[in-house]
């Protein structure tokens, strides 16, 4: 087998039988595109391990962070573990390599006035547009769901949403939770439901819909979410992971309950769940420092 064919056949495996996203499978074909760039005119099953150390040196001098590197050596070590499988490769040559620490971002987050600012209605021109874009926003905010969750949701969930305030999403690696629906996101869903004919095609089964009356994509949810920011007066970025993060945040600082903020974002790891408690902490600092006398110089 050639080199891009393997390629080829492992991403199709990936898609097709363990059900990864395209977004995953996007980011696996542009970090093993780029491993074949490196290698050259060495092939797959030639390569050591001490070249991809030297790969790995040559991306982190050209600024690439241990956060993405990390990512990359993932791919990189998914598929030569496949390539074992279907070949004679004798080991894998990413085993035992690590990428350089990077220091640990924190999730930028929205606080809840910010949240609250963002989500009040502005008087769009078309009442439609804003009654889904508020749909949306509260339900990303209410939910802590992704932005894949959030686009693939069709609406025949809207009945689970009203009826039993809780939504069913499939996350990722196909993993499917249960997650409450908050009472100011339900209202902004019935306000949706009674305006969504004027923009949905007939036979178009998604809930969030564009102009066209089709299934609204994740680039035109980020440039809404971007816009209402702005017309909110809010002084950064925000994009729907934001939402997310300021789900996990705010809920964690009210309940305290690390496990069950797990169970709602559908983290398989307590770990990835663990860095919203340095979130907390960030947040109490800021209230001690504002508030106690011996903070203050």
């Amino acid at each position: 087998m050639t080199a891009q064919p393997t390629v080829d056949d492992y991403l199709a495996e990936l898609a097709e039988q363990r059900r990864q996203s395209p977004h995953t499978i996007s980011n696996y074909r542009r970090d093993l595109t780029r491993l074949m760039a490196l290698a050259g005119d060495c092939g797959p099953a030639e390569l050591q391990v001490q070249q991809i150390r030297r790969f790995v040196a040559q991306l982190h001098a050209q600024g690439l962070s241990g956060r993405s590197l990390g990512r990359m050596l993932s791919a990189w070590r998914g598929y030569f573990g496949w390539l074992g499988q279907h070949s004679s490769l004798a080991a894998n040559p990413c085993d035992g390599v690590r990428p350089p620490k990077s220091p640990r971002r924190l999730p930028n987050a929205l606080s809840v006035d910010e949240t609250a600012v963002l989500l009040a209605p502005e008087g769009d021109d078309d009442p439609a547009l804003e009654a889904r874009d508020i749909a949306m926003f509260e339900l990303l905010y209410s939910s802590g769901l992704r932005l894949a969750e959030l686009a693939a949701l069709d609406c025949e969930a809207l009945e689970s949403m009203l009826v039993d305030g809780e939504v069913r999403v499939m996350g990722k690696r196909s993993k499917a939770r249960i997650v409450p629906v908050g009472g100011k996101a339900r209202a902004a869903l019935t306000e949706w439901q009674t305006l969504r004919g004027q923009l949905a095609a007939d036979d178009e089964r998604a809930l969030f819909v564009s102009r066209r009356g089709t299934r609204l994509s994740h680039r035109a949810i980020q440039e809404r979410l971007g816009r209402q920011a702005l017309r909110a007066g809010l002084p950064r970025h925000v994009h729907p992971h934001m939402l997310r993060h300021s789900f996990a945040s705010h809920l964690l600082q009210s309940s305290g309950d690390l496990r069950a903020v797990q169970e709602m974002l559908g983290h398989a790891s307590i770990a990835s769940t663990q860095v919203y408690t340095h979130l907390d902490f960030q947040h109490l600092a800021k209230v001690y420092d504002a508030a106690h006398p011996r903070a203050k110089r």
